[in-house]
């Protein structure tokens, strides 16, 4: 008999406080015993508990249906108590198949394409349950110089650890750039990786199900059990795995004794772009990253992985620009300032140009609405307090929010344009609610 779906919102409460009790357990046994295989772990991935839960945090996620098309709406229509009781059923009885993945692309800064995975809603729900349980395992082990897909790590912080780095004198920088890492990830290897920390054979399979999931695309199947390599980028449990992986490297580096250790060499990794920076990175170093990346299955992109002075070269990382410059009071000292990237604030730019076009028709208060959401989340992004000295690019898009603004009321009517000249950009500003970058990320 299946466990009851509990559906008051306290009892909803208290099972979210009963999981993360279930994780702190888990995460403290792979802290205390880095060598222990976790061996019963099935049996919460299938739990009514944990289902509810991981249907709750992937529907706050949002994102596109997969390749049945079913949405959100039509689940909760057809009974979500239902829906998620079939799945408890199939991961019970054990015939829990998981469906094709949605293969999409979208355009990269580049011109290229990137493909992306989009599981059913119903495999991101068991997947999300699956990482419930297994993530604060491998959190347990994972270095502190690992910063993407981690619960309470940020991007941000990557970036003031590479910025504390450089101002320790760590100046001898290696861009490191993985080709297509996701799609080459070899399934054995990864697998092997897994059975280190579990040792739950229901719970590896589940992990095998989803790596040999085939591809839907252009109305085909392509991939399936004969496809050894690769995670979706897409998938819910994917950067997880990802991360499990890699986390090989950032050992390999931290570990005392090794040559990167020797050369007193550090490594700030998120997701699959890392950098390794030190007083100096002789050739023996990078020689030894790429042996252990060979071994691995993975590869260097050589155009794009570059080794540099970062005092005499800039360079980017996470969409920062980091450059070693001179003061601008004349004292002859220099500092290491962080700013966005040339090729963020055109891309930023780029999808304002595109909101104006489709904005010609908004309201004046939804049209707003609609820029602060890509201007907040955008300087939200690049504002680093002590870290990031962004003054010009905040100014200059400003500057550019202004002048795009009175353009686009310009061409509305004779009425609108007066009504934007009158008011100008403060204007919008006090009534109109509109960002000032300038005010937001210096306030």
């Amino acid at each position: 008999m299946s466990e009851p779906l509990q559906m008051s919102p306290g009892s909803r409460r208290s099972d979210r406080g009963r999981i993360r009790d279930f994780q702190r357990k888990l995460y403290r046994k792979a802290k205390q015993e880095p060598e222990f295989r976790f061996y019963v772990l099935y049996d919460k991935v299938r739990s009514m508990r944990f289902l509810w839960e991981a249907y709750r945090r992937v529907k706050a996620k949002g994102g596109a249906p997969g390749m049945d098309g079913v949405t959100f709406e039509e689940i909760e229509e057809g009974g979500l108590e239902e829906f998620l009781e079939g799945l408890h059923a199939e991961l019970e009885m054990e015939t829990y198949v998981p469906s094709p993945v949605l293969r999409v692309y979208i355009p990269k800064a580049n011109g290229k394409q990137r493909p992306l995975g989009i599981p059913t809603i119903r495999d991101r729900v068991v997947q999300m349950a699956c990482k419930l349980v297994i993530e604060p395992i491998f959190e347990a082990d994972f270095e502190d110089s690992s910063y993407g897909f981690r619960p309470k790590r940020s991007a941000q912080e990557a970036v003031a650890a590479v910025k504390g780095h450089l101002k320790a004198g760590r100046t001898e920088v290696f861009d490191a750039d993985l080709s297509a890492y996701f799609d080459t990830i070899p399934h054995a290897k990864l697998m092997k990786v897994l059975a280190l920390r579990i040792s739950d054979s229901k719970v590896l399979h589940l992990i095998k199900l989803w790596l040999k999931s085939p591809m839907w695309e252009d109305g085909r199947l392509t991939g399936g059990k004969q496809n050894k390599l690769g995670t979706p980028q897409g998938g819910v449990i994917s950067p997880l795995l990802a991360n499990i992986y890699l986390h090989l490297i950032d050992r390999l580096v931290n570990k005392a004794g090794s040559i990167f250790s020797t050369y007193g060499v550090k490594i700030v990794r998120y997701a699959d772009d890392f950098v390794l920076l030190g007083n100096s990175l002789p050739s023996q170093v990078l020689l030894k990253l790429k042996e252990v990346l060979a071994r691995m299955g993975l590869r260097l992109n050589v155009e794009k992985s570059q080794h540099l002075n970062a005092r005499e070269v800039s360079f980017e990382f996470l969409g920062f620009t980091y450059r070693y410059d001179r003061s601008r009071y004349g004292s002859g000292r220099r500092y290491w300032n962080v700013v966005p990237s040339k090729r963020s604030e055109k891309k930023l730019r780029e999808k304002l140009r595109a909101y104006f076009k489709r904005g010609q028709c908004m309201p004046v208060e939804v049209f707003v609405a609609g820029l602060n959401r890509l201007v907040r989340g955008w300087v939200n992004y690049y504002h680093i307090p002590h870290v990031s000295f962004s003054k010009q690019a905040f100014w200059s898009l400003r500057w550019y929010m202004s002048r795009s603004l009175y353009r686009h009321f310009r061409r509305k009517s004779q009425r609108k344009g007066t009504l934007f000249r009158q008011k100008g950009f403060r204007g919008f500003v006090e009534q109109y609610g509109l960002i000032d970058p300038v005010r937001l990320s210096f306030c």
